[in-house]
């Protein structure tokens, strides 16, 4: 304990100041008044419409037992997610990241578990050499391994092996077992690489970068992903459990519409959350008095601000080709605030499954169901998250073996030690 009560009590005098000085009361009003008046559509500073409603724009309410209950849509869903080993940094220059998929499937199917694809991404300052390999198969083909050098940057190679080693890991698993998906997918995050989506609007190392092929290609699987599950009719999402997104806030910003809200998530939950009144007062009462059994959730929207502008229907599609009519890779997304955790998640889904009416709810009551019964996560994407996952001990023993392999040690940095992820010799 670094702590003495003394130092606690001035921490609850802080406390107690900043209780009496931020009020978030009238929040829940804003909040109320952009949803009800600005979101029909979201239009930026040029006009554009960044964030539109798909049919009627609601606020949706379901008893968490009842809908926990209800019968669900899909009878078999599969769930994806690829984990990675954390970007690594060797004395001898290599950069390294390693990641594998992995696909789920409820009820379970232990042959389908099994099926791994493994990325090894490579960063070397020497030019000369070169590491790609094309994949290779292993565990009588049910593991197939490749290794791809990244392009050559100055700076941000860990952030660029990180990147390009889990989406390639993931939208070609994918598209390998796509024929396995029957019923709804369901990726564990996004429904398209925001991260490299965005190199295309950050600083110039990252704008030469998306113009590369191996960003490209991975890109483009994505796309052909959405294709081939709109030409078989078989609806894909992407659920993401820890949303950051800053769009909606800082197209209302920019429009010099004052709102108090850091970023989307912030905003929703305010909109979403429900609380009793405190008759007495007449102030919002304590976080005990929210509704916890009750899940709310709201309507589909369009989204075409941030990365969301690269794949809507006049963005430029990273330069690739789209097989099907620009509107169907639109980004569409609603957002479901389970309030016994207090929180907040975003279901997306390309807008060719989104237009229609019945696969939109069908979707939905999936996964709204499911958050409902669980708590948290759809049970697919609980699964493949556990499938895909690499352990903290995993991690560690894999980079001491790249670390003899290699007969180069792994630069160290102080946080490693202090925070127990490598051993101090």
């Amino acid at each position: 304990m670094t702590l003495d009560p003394v130092h606690v009590d001035g921490i609850a005098n802080i406390a107690a100041y900043l209780a009496q000085h931020v009020d978030d009361t009238d929040h829940t009003d804003l909040a109320a008044n952009i949803w009800e008046n600005f979101l029909d559509p979201l239009v930026d500073t040029t006009g554009r419409a960044v964030c539109e409603p798909i049919s009627e724009q609601r606020l949706r309410v379901a008893a968490i037992d009842d809908i926990a209950l209800a019968e669900t849509p899909f009878e078999t869903v599969h769930g994806l997610d690829a984990g990675t080993i954390n970007p690594t940094t060797f004395k001898n220059g290599l950069v390294l990241d390693l990641a594998q998929a992995a696909l789920a499937a409820v009820p379970s199917n232990l042959d389908l578990h099994r099926h791994r694809s493994i990325v090894a991404t490579t960063h070397l300052a020497d030019t000369v050499v070169s590491l790609d390999e094309p994949w290779q198969s292993l565990d009588a083909g049910y593991c197939r391994w490749r290794i791809m050098q990244a392009p050559r940057v100055d700076r941000y190679s860990e952030g660029v092996v990180h990147a390009l080693a889990l989406y390639l890991a993931e939208s070609s698993h994918a598209l390998e077992h796509a024929e396995a998906v029957s019923e709804l997918l369901i990726l564990d995050g996004p429904l398209y690489p925001v991260e490299l989506l965005n190199w295309q609007d950050r600083n110039t190392t990252f704008k030469t970068l998306s113009t590369e092929t191996k960003p490209r290609s991975i890109v483009e699987n994505y796309l052909r992903l959405v294709e081939s599950f709109v030409k078989r009719d078989v609806p894909l999402c992407g659920f993401i459990k820890n949303p950051a997104s800053k769009r909606l806030v800082g197209t209302l910003r920019d429009r010099d519409i004052e709102v108090p809200w850091t970023d989307d998530t912030a905003f929703f939950t305010q909109l979403l959350e429900r609380r009793d009144n405190d008759a007495t007062s007449g102030q919002k009462s304590g976080v005990e008095e929210r509704h916890t059994d009750e899940i709310t959730f709201t309507s589909w929207f369009i989204s075409r601000s941030g990365a969301n502008a690269t794949v809507a229907a006049d963005g430029d599609a990273y330069g690739l080709d789209r097989h099907l009519d620009p509107l169907c890779y639109e980004t569409c997304f609603c957002v479901i605030y389970e309030p016994q955790y207090d929180i907040l998640y975003r279901l997306e889904m390309p807008y060719a499954f989104a237009r229609d009416d019945t696969t939109r709810s069908a979707v939905t009551q999936q996964i709204v169901s499911e958050v409902a019964a669980r708590r948290g996560p759809p049970a697919a994407i609980a699964k493949a998250d556990e499938l895909a996952r690499i352990s903290a001990d995993e991690k560690t023993s894999l980079r001491r073996q790249f670390s003899e392999s290699l007969d180069a040690d792994e630069i160290k940095r102080y946080d490693d030690v202090r925070w127990g992820d490598t051993e101090y010799n």
